[in-house]
């Protein structure tokens, strides 16, 4: 019988930083982080931009505030990222 020996992983920690665009929400801010994507064949660079919904308990980050957020744990349905600092 052979013992199975369980890896471990690790976690890389994603910190992503964009800028708020929404506080209307109570606890969520809607962020915007834009980033450069190169093309695969042209190899021209372009501006890919995502919204994330972020956690935000104390209701502290207003629209134009630039921040750092993370990714976390499922908070609700759409939900997965917290705002960890005001940049």
């Amino acid at each position: 019988m052979k013992t199975v020996e369980k890896k471990e992983t690790t976690r890389v920690e994603r910190k992503l930083e964009g800028v708020v665009i929404s506080d209307k929400m109570d606890k969520t801010v809607v962020v915007n982080v834009t980033r450069l994507k190169l093309h695969p064949k042209y190899k021209k660079r372009f501006k890919v931009s995502t919204k994330f919904k972020c956690h935000d308990e104390e209701n502290q980050y207003k629209v134009g505030d630039i921040v750092v957020i993370k990714q976390t744990r499922p908070l609700s349905k759409d939900k997965r990222y917290v705002v960890v600092s005001k940049k």
